[in-house]
């Protein structure tokens, strides 16, 4: 195995497992917020949407990252590096995701643009924790939940 292959395999490893983990996180306010929501009446349903808006953010993220590492698999299953980048940009082209282009975009980039999606999905995640945390605080009126 090749010093692109392990990087790709590695990009696509940490991209599943961070794509699965602020999923997960994702959906505890979305399952807890409910739950909440009869005892002593959770928030201002604006508060409610916007927390709502900004899961649904990251879930729709989380998608984006998975089917990054699915191609980042695609790429390193291949012997040469511009075999592999070739096949995603052949893929991405006949799904209509992208025109195809003269010159691919090299792997340490595709890399650098899955990192940025990556801290954008944490700052949705974060800001949606803390919207959630101020609701229950809201919701608990100074006084404990149980």
């Amino acid at each position: 195995m090749t010093q692109w292959n392990t990087t790709a395999l590695a990009a696509a490893r940490s991209l599943g497992r961070n794509s699965i983990s602020c999923g997960l996180t994702a959906l505890l306010p979305l399952i807890v917020g409910p739950i909440t929501s009869g005892h002593r009446g959770f928030a201002p349903s604006l508060g409610w949407l916007l927390l709502l808006v900004f899961c649904l953010i990251v879930l729709a993220l989380a998608i984006h990252l998975l089917f990054d590492a699915l191609l980042f698999r695609l790429a390193s299953s291949h012997e040469t590096e511009a075999a592999g980048l070739a096949a995603i940009d052949d893929l991405l082209s006949r799904m209509r995701l992208r025109d195809p282009e003269k010159t691919s975009p090299s792997l340490e980039t595709r890399i650098a643009g899955s990192r940025r999606i990556v801290r954008q999905q944490r700052l949705a995640l974060a800001i949606g924790l803390v919207m959630f945390a101020i609701l229950l605080f809201i919701a608990a009126d100074g006084q404990p939940l149980c």
